[in-house]
């Protein structure tokens, strides 16, 4: 698990196709702390395990998986990549829980200066949009980012000049690709309120998953 919260960059020296799969090879352009064998780092976004390192530079292993849903298998040796190690229990959770699970890419379509902050303006795929709301959160590249304005497929943030000094948001061009992680609470909420909407329109929901004041009665709550 991980916060949104960028720790610094790296650059991506060496990326190795191997059939379906692929392994890259990644330097830390700033001074990391010495990492274990099999931990997770999140990629631009990505959660990716550790499988070698020494010094600031280690290798991580991309599946076909996330290869197929990420930017990562069209990434070119030399370009920069937002890198945040994992949470530890106890720290301060200064951005949002993001699980490194990239729900889909998106495309930047605009853009535009607004005093010393920049807003920016995204496309995505329109399945996504349910899980986006106004003044919630989202990770684009595993940066946590406050939602300004949403509306169908597509969405709009605004950059501090920080967040654009400390990773690689600042150098986005328009029609860049980006991961897109929507917030993981949404996506719960929906599951579990799929019996419900079964139950609204008259359809058998799932055998024990249909809340009722016959669920709640069996359980304690009435």
């Amino acid at each position: 698990m991980f916060t949104g919260l960028i720790e610094g960059t790296g650059t991506l020296l060496k990326i190795d196709h191997r059939g379906v799969d692929a392994g890259m090879i990644i330097q830390a352009d700033y001074i990391m702390h010495p990492l274990t064998l099999g931990e997770s780092i999140a990629v631009d976004g990505c959660c990716l395990t550790v499988t070698s390192f020494k010094g600031s530079v280690f290798t991580v292993d991309v599946s076909a998986e996330t290869l197929s849903r990420t930017t990562l298998g069209r990434k070119p040796p030399g370009c920069r990549l937002n890198l945040e190690r994992a949470l530890k229990m106890g720290d301060r959770l200064g951005g949002h829980l993001v699980s490194g699970h990239v729900d889909g890419i998106g495309v930047l379509r605009e853009k535009r200066r607004e005093g010393v902050s920049t807003r920016l303006f995204f496309d995505i795929p329109a399945d996504l949009s349910r899980f986006v709301i106004g003044k919630g959160s989202i990770a684009v590249n595993g940066i946590s980012l406050t939602v300004n304005g949403c509306g169908p497929g597509r969405f709009d943030v605004n950059i501090v000049p920080h967040t654009s000094d400390r990773t690689t948001i600042g150098s986005f061009r328009i029609g860049e690709e980006v991961n897109i992680e929507t917030d993981i609470i949404g996506k719960y909420v929906e599951k579990m309120l799929e019996a419900w909407k079964r139950g609204e329109t008259g359809e058998e929901p799932a055998t024990g998953t249909r809340i009722d004041s016959e669920f709640l009665r069996k359980h304690g709550f009435m």
